[in-house]
């Protein structure tokens, strides 16, 4: 259980301790400095604890905003203080400054009177951890009135200010994020936010309704599989069932702010999972009528992974940069202040429910290769519009690329040994825009190969070691160029792309869904990238890397295989390949999201 502190003389009438008794804190109080102090130091070091002045008037969700969120180890709302054991140690010490220092006067308002009690001791605390430099997160309040008045008549206005905002209207539109798209913002939140609120009430947790998203779009591809009219209508009903559920998992960790690692983990993987696994079940409904459209299952993942990769590189490239003077950005600024553009613009990028809403509707209506057409040419209009915007961005404007974000997209790069040793080589790699042009060179070069050749040639391993030169050159220097962010969605489509063209080329039964197999395993290394990086706790271990072969790695053996091998021999190494990669990657995935060390976030979902 979480400690409360309640520093000063209690104020009649106060809800205070009700208040902080609800969000599950035992409450101490303590009538001076020394006595807070005293305290504080009894608190045993695993709890959370806080500071909160008595004379606070406020919601009670300012208050949960203020001292409940796991995600940040110091917080604060005016009057109130909290910390998490691992930053104990500072909160102690701020508390024993601002004790020495003792109170400051208070300023006056224009009649004379003072306006703020400046004598609080939490936002004395909040003050000298300020001037420590250390991060203290302050949340958006908004409405919500969070206050410590300094006479009865601020205190009475404070009271009224309570009283004209209601509390659980507020906190149940902060569950529903700001820039979700059109179908999510108009057919979906309306009611999963009180789907969301009945399972908080309940003691229903975010990762119990991600498991139950998981499944039930796990059923919907079971359904699809079965390749009848039926099961495609039970499938698109449960498809939208599921991306409810998908959307209600988000909302209650926002409304009861219960955000966790496993959660993270969860959240950040599941929605690939459901929708590549979705794809799975169309292929083998249309298999079981005759229509093989596996080639176009494993294009539209390739084609979503890499917009997402897209995605991730661009704001990895921007996350810290300086200077940002592109005229492109100052003109999408202006667009998003004219309310229709901004919708259209969002339902052009085909965010994630309007295309499971695509998808649901023509599973349900028409057959898996008109789906997957669609999907194919929606996508990749998508793609070029978000894409093309992003580069305009770049080549217009001035900005100095941080040694972080050069960091992240070699992370994000997934280079393996041969590269880096052919890196070592070159060691001066390559100017300017030529970074992004050797990668995208070099996998052109050897999806070319894989696709325009016939099945068992050595071709594709002479443009698989061209493709292997040419990436080692893009990432010899740090990726600190304009476009040099453009270099891991090369990569992807490069290794995707030709295990894709080489199992095509198989004509085997189950060659594609091999190469669908690798594919995803694959792809789950690179989102389980990804989301480290967004939690700022680095990339996965370089055995990791090594031991998969990294991007080019695995490139090169799969041409090899495919030269070397009979086409069933091809299908059969694909299995294996898949099977190994899938092995390593969740077992380390899994030891690294569960462990004290990831970062307590939780995913807020991808635009695409």
């Amino acid at each position: 259980m979480s400690t409360a502190i309640v520093t000063g003389q209690p104020v009649p009438g106060s809800s205070l301790e009700s208040d902080l008794r609800s969000l599950g804190f035992e409450v101490r109080v303590a009538a001076d400095t020394a006595e807070a102090r005293a305290l504080l130091a009894a608190v045993p070091a695993d709890r959370r604890v806080a500071l909160v002045d008595a004379r606070f008037v406020g919601h009670p969700h300012a208050l949960r905003l203020g001292l409940t969120d796991p995600r940040f180890p110091l917080a604060a709302v005016p009057g109130a203080v909290t910390a998490q054991p691992a930053a104990r140690q500072a909160l102690t010490g701020a508390v024993t400054r601002a004790a020495a220092e003792g109170p400051a006067a208070a300023p006056e308002t224009a009649g004379g009177a003072p306006a703020l009690a400046v004598d609080s001791l939490a936002d004395r605390v909040v003050t000298a951890l300020d001037a420590d430099g250390t991060a203290v997160h302050r949340p958006e309040l908004g409405s919500l009135v969070a206050a410590v008045p300094a006479d009865p008549q601020a205190r009475n206005e404070a009271r009224q200010a309570v009283a004209a905002v209601d509390d659980e209207a507020v906190r149940l539109r902060s569950a529903v994020k700001s820039r979700d798209g059109f179908f999510t913002t108009f057919f979906i939140s309306p009611y999963s936010r009180y789907i969301a609120r009945w399972c908080a009430r309940r003691g229903l947790t975010p990762n119990q309704v991600t498991t139950a998203s998981l499944l039930t779009a796990l059923i919907a591809a079971g359904c699809a599989a079965t390749g009848t009219r039926g099961g495609f209508i039970a499938a698109g009903a449960l498809l939208i069932a599921s991306f409810v559920l998908d959307c209600t998992d988000g909302q209650l960790a926002r409304y009861a702010l219960k955000y966790s690692t496993l959660g993270a983990w969860l959240d950040a993987t599941f929605d690939r999972a459901k929708e590549y696994a979705y794809y799975a079940g169309l292929a083998l409904g249309a298999a079981r009528g005759g229509d093989d459209v596996w080639a176009l299952a494993l294009g539209a993942m390739i084609l979503q992974t890499c917009r997402h990769v897209v995605d991730f590189s661009f704001n990895e490239a921007n996350h810290d940069a300086s200077a940002n003077t592109s005229p492109t950005a100052a003109l999408s600024d202006k667009l998003d202040s004219v309310g229709w553009t901004v919708w259209l613009r969002r339902m052009i990028v085909l965010p994630i429910g309007e295309r499971w809403a695509l998808i649901a509707v023509l599973t349900a209506a028409t057959t898996p290769r008109i789906t997957f057409y669609v999907l194919l040419i929606g996508c990749a209009f998508a793609a070029t519009y978000t894409t093309a915007g992003r580069v305009l961005r770049s080549v217009t404007r001035r900005a100095r690329r941080t040694d972080r974000a050069a960091r992240a997209l070699a992370d994000l790069a997934d280079s393996g040994p041969l590269a880096t040793a052919v890196g070592r080589i070159a060691r001066r790699g390559l100017p300017g825009l030529a970074v992004p042009a050797a990668a995208l060179l070099g996998g052109a070069a050897v999806v070319a190969c894989a696709a325009l050749t016939g099945f068992g040639g050595f071709l594709p391993v002479a443009g698989a070691l061209v493709y292997v030169l040419t990436s080692a050159l893009a990432v010899a220097r740090p990726l600190k160029g304009a476009l040099d962010w453009l270099v891991p969605p090369f990569f992807r489509a490069a290794e995707y792309g030709t295990v894709l063209a080489l199992a095509g080329k198989a004509g085997v039964n189950g060659a594609l869904p091999a190469a669908f197999g690798l594919v995803a395993a694959v792809a789950y290394h690179h989102y389980d990238t990804v989301y480290r990086i967004r939690g700022d706790a680095g990339a996965p271990p370089a055995w990791l890397v090594r031991a998969i072969g990294g991007h080019e790695g695995r490139t090169l053996l799969v041409t090899v295989l495919a030269a070397v091998l009979t086409a069933a021999q091809f299908k059969v190494a694909l299995t294996v390949l898949a099977v190994a990669v899938a092995l390593l990657v969740l077992v380390e995935s899994i030891r690294f999201w569960v462990s004290a060390g990831a970062p307590a976030v939780h995913d807020e979902g991808e635009t695409a």
